[in-house]
Formats: structure tokens, sequence, C-alpha cells
């Protein structure tokens, strides 16, 4: 079990934190967010992924499964270090406080990531030049790759590997050297922002775990197709040998999110093939997010037993198939080589017996969401006397509504449903009674967003699956993170045994 006693934490992207440069990142207001935490008693910060976004800034949709953003950079760090100055930060334009404007952030924060491993290069330490070279030599087998492909996607105005030179594309040597040499500087740059991205996030989880506090991560289950990892290793994906384009798609039939499914179109796995390297990339990847987190979250795992597998060409994800799918012999390798491993396993959607034997197996928690528990009769496994104790017990997640705007939402009938089982709404308001709702329960854990701590509306909404646009955008302001909030949080997390010592 990786919680250790009854515990309680909140569900944060870095991206929604306050600060004056158009995106949270992972300076001063992250760590007054820990010292938030701290405040409150809570022992869990989960975040989502941490890569670099590609399509629809979805983090879910990364151009690699196991670099870090460098839009997550603090500048302010940077001018502390001497890599950028006061004047550069003072060209920052009027960003607005309350969302990420993802593309005025970039056109202003990467001539500064730019300048910062410029200045890097000329004036960094000896001391400083080693803990580089030893950062790039202990991540050789995923950082190499990364550089080299953002460097080629930046040299091909940010377009699709696909849709590169037919060469470097393909991978062919001659070409790989020319790029390579013609890249050098910009490859470089890359590794520089993963250095620096590494340090400035060693120090925050290093601040978080001195203060008794775990960040839980999160791992996408499938990868990007334009990303490092497809380009670099294609072998290990289902791709047409000659475009490079999936042959089969990734996905999951009509559910609850969606009456026609979610067609998520990323490659799925050559499990065959992984096999016959021993997993290899799969041990990689939970390494190199062991890098950064003290609990990784699984996101889709039921896919670990069986996963919903469509052809190219289909525009919904309803004529697909279930595939079996070598979870036991995964986790066994990964077990042996890398011993028991921090993981939750989001197990929600179509879930089968044989999911919950794997996820059983190993003794991986999973996942119970209060939104979804009244609209059904007392066999719901949602409700709270359903539970077992080896769970996460969740408000909602990024991909629910808040609580307040789930509730708005609700039939007639589900509301009642809902009133009557809590005995009605106090007048502290709905999120607070499914907080205390699920600080109540026996579940080891109970997480909740931000949003919901807050009190907030539809429009503090995170994701909606299935929605293209209009996501991943949401920030709160400095001032909500007050002492009569993290007051309220301590004194239900002291109640009903979660504080810890």
């Amino acid at each position: 079990m990786p919680f250790k006693g009854r515990v309680s934490g909140i569900l944060l992207h870095p991206t929604s934190l306050p600060g004056h440069y158009g995106i949270g990142n992972i300076g001063h207001a992250a760590y007054q967010f820990i010292d938030f935490l701290t405040a409150g008693k809570q022992k869990v910060w989960q975040v989502l992924p941490l890569g670099p976004t590609g399509h629809g800034n979805s983090p879910y949709m990364s151009y690699s499964s196991m670099a870090g953003n460098p839009m997550l950079i603090s500048v302010e760090t940077l001018r502390d270090k001497g890599l950028v100055t006061n004047e550069d930060l003072s060209g920052a334009p009027d960003f607005p406080a309350d969302s990420t404007d993802y593309n005025a952030v970039i056109e202003f924060k990467a001539p500064l990531l730019i300048k910062a491993a410029e200045q890097f290069k000329v004036q960094a330490s000896e001391e400083q030049r080693q803990a580089f070279q030893e950062f790039s030599n202990a991540r050789h087998f995923w950082l190499e790759d990364y550089a080299f492909f953002m460097a080629l996607k930046d040299a091909h105005g940010g377009k699709s590997w696909t849709d590169w030179d037919h060469a470097i594309a393909k991978r062919e040597p001659e070409a790989l050297e020319l790029w390579r040499q013609k890249l050098a500087d910009q490859i470089e740059h890359h590794k520089y922002w993963q250095f620096e991205f590494h340090q400035q996030w060693a120090d925050l989880r290093r601040y978080a775990n001195e203060r008794g506090i775990s960040i839980m991560g999160d791992m996408p289950f499938y990868v990007a197709h334009d990303s490092a990892d497809v380009w670099s290793q294609p072998h290990i994906f289902c791709l047409d040998p000659e475009t490079g384009a999936p042959t089969l798609m990734a996905g999951v039939p009509p559910d609850y999110f969606s009456e026609t499914g979610q067609l998520w179109g990323n490659p799925i796995y050559n499990w065959d093939e992984m096999r016959s390297w021993g997993f290899k990339w799969w041990m990689q990847r939970f390494q190199a997010l062991l890098d950064y987190m003290d609990l990784i979250r699984i996101d889709h795992f039921r896919g670990f037993q069986a996963y919903w597998e469509v052809n190219q060409g289909e525009t919904t994800a309803m004529n697909g198939h279930w595939v079996e799918a070598p979870g036991i012999e995964l986790f066994e390798t990964l077990k042996n080589e890398l011993g028991t491993l921090p993981i939750i396993a989001e197990d929600l959607g179509v879930i089968t017996p044989d999911v919950e034997a794997l996820r059983d197996r190993f003794g991986f928690p999973g996942m119970k969401i209060l939104h979804f528990a009244f609209g059904s009769g007392p066999d719901n496994p949602y409700l709270p006397f359903n539970f077992t104790r080896n769970c996460l017990a969740y408000t909602g997640t990024h991909d629910n509504n808040t609580t307040v705007g789930w509730y708005e939402g609700l039939q007639d009938w589900e509301r009642e449903s809902l009133i009557q089982y809590i005995g009605g709404i106090s007048s502290d308001g709905i999120h607070w009674d499914l907080i205390r709702m699920a600080l109540s329960s026996i579940a080891d854990a109970a997480i909740f967003p931000m949003q919901d701590v807050l009190g907030l509306g539809t429009n503090a909404r995170m994701n909606s699956p299935g929605q293209a646009a209009g996501n991943w955008g949401w920030r709160f302001r400095e001032e909500a993170l007050n002492t009569g909030v993290s007051d309220r949080i301590r004194q239900l997390t002291e109640t009903f045994g979660r504080a810890g010592n």
C-alpha cells in the first residue's frame, strides 16, 4: 500500500498556480501551495502529467513520456541564477490572471529559455557543468532522442514527424548524422532545459517531502503519436511502415463521458515486440517518472488487461474491439527488476473482473469517484459504504465538472438521491459536503481538486473529455490560499483521522 495510514490531499496541476508570467510554474507560487497544504495537514499533492504538451495543450498528449515541460520552468528562478535579467522579465505582456493563453506564454518564455541556455553555456561553473553532464549521462536512454526530436520539430516548423523530410522521419543513418551536426546548438538547448526543469522540480519535491507531503504523478497509458517515443522507437508501436501513421488507434468505447466513445488516436503498442525486448521501454518509463514522483497514478489502467483497438480510418471509437494485454507478465517483470512500485490504478470506465483481478494481484489501490455514486441503487460501487480501505476517494477528477457545477447539472431524481444520502445540503455548500464525505470514508486516501476546495463552478473545469478546445487553462489567484480555507481543511482532516503526526 503506497500510503502510511489515513491521508488526504489536493489535485492541482502546476499550470493552474498563480503568478505573473501567464502560466503556473514550479517557482515561488508552488512553494506557497506546499505551505498551504502543510497548514491544512494535507499529505498528498496530486499533479497531472508534467511532460511538454502538444496538440490541444493536453498533458496527456505530450511530446515525450519521460521529459518535463520547459514552460513550467520558473523564469524568476532563472533570474536569481543570473541567467536572465529583470529587464528581460519586464517585457512580459498583460497575461490573463484566471487562465493560460498557451500561445502567448510560449511567445514570451521561449526567448528567455534560449537566453538562459546560452548564458549557462558561457557562465556555468565547473561544478554546474559536471552536474549537467551527470544528469545527461544518467538519463541518456531518453534525453538524447527527446532533445534531437524537439530540435528537428522546431526545424520543420512544428510539423508532425511524419511530415518531415522522408530520410530523417525514417531515421536513416546518414540523415541522422547530418541533422545532428546541423542542430547541435538547438539539441543542447533542449537538454539544458530538461536539466533546469529537473533541478527546479527536485528542489520543490524535496521541500514537499521534508514537510511530509508526497507528490503523486500521473502516467498516461498511451503516448502521443507525434512524440519522441514513437519517432525514436517505431518498432514498439503499430505503425504503417511507409507513412508512419498508426494502423491501429487507441480509445475507449461509449461510456459515461461520451455516447460515441473517445477516439484518442494514439498508436496501439506492439506488445509482442515489447515482450521480446523484456519490456525495457516500460522499465525506463517508470524509472524516469520515479525521478519526479513519490507515487504514480496510471491513467487508463484497464489497458494493461485489455485495450480498445480501433482501425485507422474510423472517425469515432464505436467500431473498436477489446484485445487482451500482457499486464500480469509486465508487472511481474517490473516488480522483479525495480521492486514494489508505488502505483495507483485509475480503474474507471468499463471495468471487468479481469481488470480488478490484475489490480488486486499486485495490491494497487483503485479510485472511487463520488460524482458517480448517486445515479443508481445501493449496489453502486462509488457509494462510500461500498468502499474498501485500499482505494482513493475523490469528489471528482480533472475529467469531471467541479462539484458545484456537477450538482447544478444533476437531474432532479439524482439530486434527490444525493440529498437523501447526506441528509440535506449544508450551509457550507455541496462542495464541502462531498469533501467531508470523502474524508470520512474508510478509503486510505481522500483527494479533492483545488476547484472544489474553493467552491468554484463549471467555468473552473479543467477538462471536458471529447471537447477539442478550451481545456487545461484554469488558474486560481494568489489570494485564494488564505488561512480561512486551510483552517477549514485542517479541521476536517483532523476530525477524520487523516492529519498524521
